[in-house]
């Protein structure tokens, strides 16, 4: 079963944060329940991966002036049918930036369901959005299609370019790891 991955890493990412159980339960319930989940014209929701892409120190996150949501969010994009999100996250930013990434964890980093509005023929639909977090040894970006800019965002002036929560929670996140 191509979903069988994404499932058992559900449950190590659930182990880590058991307070998140009803954002995994939404998860699992897609999987189960639609075999195109990974595919844009599934509209109970489709997969989608991002990446918390930071530079060579770690301090600074780049972020995309996203065109369609006009919106400063983390580079990311639809699965276009490929079942490994990791991948996904890695073609996304690659391809939105222009630079040279890797995973720097196979593990989920976070995980979040929102909605996206109707626009042109795409009813109103849902990303479930698997995150993972990457780096680069490069900080020259190319600005894609995509985006209306991309700019590299020193973690501790987030606020300044978003109030999104499901980014500051990753920067919660991310200063717990590098806590330890």
């Amino acid at each position: 079963m191509h979903r069988r991955k994404l499932v058992q890493a559900l449950q190590v990412y659930l182990n880590r944060y058991p307070e998140e159980q009803a954002t995994v339960d939404r998860f699992n319930e897609l999987l189960s329940n639609h075999a195109n989940c990974f595919e844009r014209d599934c509209w109970a929701g489709h997969i989608t991966g991002s990446a918390w892409l930071l530079d060579p120190s770690h301090r600074s996150l780049l972020m995309t002036h996203h065109r369609k949501l006009n919106m400063w969010l983390q580079l990311g994009g639809h699965s276009d049918g490929e079942p490994d999100t990791a991948n996904v996250a890695l073609r996304e930013a690659e391809e939105e930036s222009g630079l040279s990434v890797a995973l720097m964890s196979e593990e989920i980093f976070d995980i979040d369901v929102h909605a996206i509005p109707a626009r042109k023929d795409d009813p109103a639909h849902y990303h479930f959005d698997v995150r993972y977090q990457l780096q680069t040894q490069g900080d020259e970006f190319v600005v894609s299609s995509e985006s209306i800019d991309l700019a590299w965002v020193p973690l501790a002036t987030l606020r300044n370019y978003t109030e999104e929560e499901s980014i500051l929670r990753m920067r919660r996140k991310w200063q717990a790891l590098s806590e330890k």
